[in-house]
């Protein structure tokens, strides 16, 4: 297991600004107020693979959407843009509107062994004679190009450690946690994060967005509209080696949160937004791409979970809503946010050798720059 990195570069380190809104102070999804996020990265050996034994280029990533997660009042929709993947938990947040577990995200074979980490540790929390449930949502993307995604190397205790890791301010991307091992346009890919601060009608709230980024054709690579995937093409900085699956095949998780006070179906169309900050990237949600989005809403965790009457719970629970009429500008935040989380994954994310000696190359700064540069971005 390697050390949480400190945040690297970024896009707008590079002189790279989507969209026109503001971000939060981090530009990360722990704007938020209340969000946390915690890694937990595994990286070990070299050479060839043998499963079970390594090489290990995995992890996990968890996002605690506020205290008391499970105890509050969280309204929480998804979206599914294509469907072959996971993202546990869905069914119950449809059926709901709520979201009662903290998000991890992490690789495709592991999905299992996070989930129950995450059961295992809401029972530990629990208080005396509290009876628990949990749904936990766990998400996933395939790292099995550089990493013995069969040897089942993320462990409860990995899970666990990402959990009580968690923090605010500045999130580590590229790199680290369930990102380890990802690779996006045929370029090193990971863990990505960004934000907005949306003003509009007297009201101010925030809106942040983590990627898991694993997908896409280097073609169709697009920062900020310039076509940045064919100005540095494949011959130019290699694709790690063919793993038997097209080009552009893989998979991308979006969590989206915000603090304004919206309802289930309202969460819903914002995780809908995901999807269009995805495709000004260069996504298209493939046959054989995972493209799962959740998004969740702090604006009305004051509240308690109802509890039934014959416990002392109310029969009615006043809540607030953010009206429809205002709620375009979320919206754009969530796409613009979607798309410079991607880019931020990409320009965080370092070269990486995994198993078989496969390499996955970095964006090079230097000829993004100059891609920018060139069409008047920067």
């Amino acid at each position: 297991m390697t050390a949480a990195p400190s945040p690297g570069p970024r896009a707008r380190d590079l002189g790279i600004r989507i969209g026109d809104g503001e971000p939060g102070p981090f530009n990360a999804i722990t704007d938020v107020p209340g969000v946390r996020v915690g890694h937990v990265t595994l990286v070990e050996g070299d050479g060839p693979l043998r499963v079970g034994e390594g090489p290990v280029r995995t992890g996990v990533t968890v996002v605690v959407p506020a205290e008391e997660v499970g105890r509050r009042l969280l309204f929480a929709g998804c979206h599914r843009l294509n469907g072959n993947g996971e993202l546990t938990g869905l069914e119950w947040v449809r059926e709901s509107g709520l979201l009662t577990s903290p998000v991890a995200i992490t690789n495709t074979h592991s999905v299992g062994v996070v989930r129950d980490a995450l059961v295992a540790a809401a029972q530990r929390s629990r208080r005396a004679g509290e009876a628990t449930w949990s749904l936990p949502v766990v998400g996933e993307t395939w790292d099995g190009i550089l990493n013995d995604v069969d040897g089942m190397h993320v462990r409860a205790e990995h899970v666990w450690r990402a959990l009580e890791g968690a923090s605010g301010g500045p999130v580590p991307e590229g790199n680290v946690g369930g990102g380890t091992g990802m690779i996006c346009h045929q370029f090193k890919g990971g863990i990505g994060t960004s934000s907005r601060v949306v003003h509009d009608a007297g009201t101010s709230c925030t809106v942040g967005v983590l990627v898991q980024a694993n997908y896409g054709s280097r073609g169709r690579l697009r920062v900020d509209g310039v076509p940045v995937g064919r100005e540095i093409p494949v011959a130019e900085v290699p694709a790690p080696a063919p793993s038997g699956r097209p080009p552009g095949a893989g998979s991308i998780i979006a969590v989206v949160a915000t603090d304004a006070p919206l309802l289930p179906h309202q969460c819903e169309r914002l995780a809908q937004r995901a999807g269009l900050g995805i495709g000004r990237v260069g996504g298209t949600g493939a046959n054989s791409s995972g493209d799962l989005f959740l998004a969740f809403a702090t604006g009305n965790a004051r509240h308690p979970l109802p509890r039934p009457p014959e416990e002392g719970g109310a029969a009615v629970t006043a809540v607030d809503m953010l009206s429809d009429e205002v709620i375009s500008g979320l919206f754009e935040a969530a796409v613009d946010a979607t798309e410079e989380a991607i880019v931020n994954a990409l320009v965080a994310a370092e070269t990486m050798t995994g198993r078989d000696r496969i390499t996955a190359f970095a964006l090079p700064h230097d000829r993004l720059r100059a891609c920018m540069r060139a069409f008047g971005r920067a």
